[in-house]
């Protein structure tokens, strides 16, 4: 089944040319347009799209906002948010709102396909740059409490392990080798990561980790 796709961009010659470029790509399909936060909400709830290629300003309500109404519910699509901007504040503004990658618009159309496709089989996507920003801007919070929030007390030492190693930006093959297990029991040990701290993703469960005092970006 073709993976669903919704374009949410105000630049009418940008909105056409990504759907464009979707449209044409085996095993997606656009779904539908919107030309702000508003439209594309509405039209989210409406057609079920399964990932939405969402512009960061917009006219009526900005990109963080509506993945922000997108994300609050369970069935929520995956939003990859598509910028000509690369500024810190939208990196951990559009995360923590529950998007599932942050990428620019000059991205090669390779690589948005792939994107897209990354995060509709409910991965996140974070590249070294895009880690390095989030972490930066933990880095210029203030300090956590010494000992990590209750929310970690229901993980084992194990999960404990793959949560820190997950926010260091390890992927699965990574994972496998350095804590010498199966990448199937490290998906599983990740999928009760996610059930647990009630993460949408692995983007999410970065964000716990630094948050909860985990793991210090220092």
């Amino acid at each position: 089944m073709a993976v669903r796709v919704l374009i949410a961009d105000d630049q009418t010659l940008v909105r056409g040319s990504f759907a464009l470029l979707v449209g044409s790509a085996p095993g997606l399909t656009v779904v539908g347009e919107a030309a702000d936060g508003v439209a594309a909400v509405e039209l989210a709830r409406r057609e079920k799209p399964d990932v939405v290629l969402m512009d960061v300003r917009m006219p009526e309500m900005d990109g963080i906002e509506a993945t922000r109404v997108l994300c609050s519910g369970v069935e929520g699509p995956r939003v990859l948010i598509l910028t000509t901007f690369d500024l810190d504040s939208y990196v951990y503004a559009a995360l923590r709102a529950g998007a599932s990658g942050f990428l620019l618009k000059d991205t090669p159309p390779a690589e948005l396909l792939q994107a897209i496709m990354v995060v509709a089989e409910g991965q996140a996507l974070l590249s070294p740059s895009v880690t390095r920003r989030l972490i930066a801007e933990f880095a210029r919070r203030p300090e956590p409490a010494q000992s990590p929030a209750r929310e970690l007390d229901g993980l084992t030492e194990r999960e404990r392990e793959v949560l820190v190693l997950v926010a260091r930006g390890l992927s699965n093959v990574e994972l496998s080798q350095s804590l010498r297990l199966s990448v199937a029991t490290v998906k599983t040990h990740i999928g009760r990561l996610l059930s647990k701290l009630h993460a949408r993703d692995r983007a999410q469960l970065v964000i716990v980790a630094y948050e909860t005092g985990l793991v210090s970006p220092r």
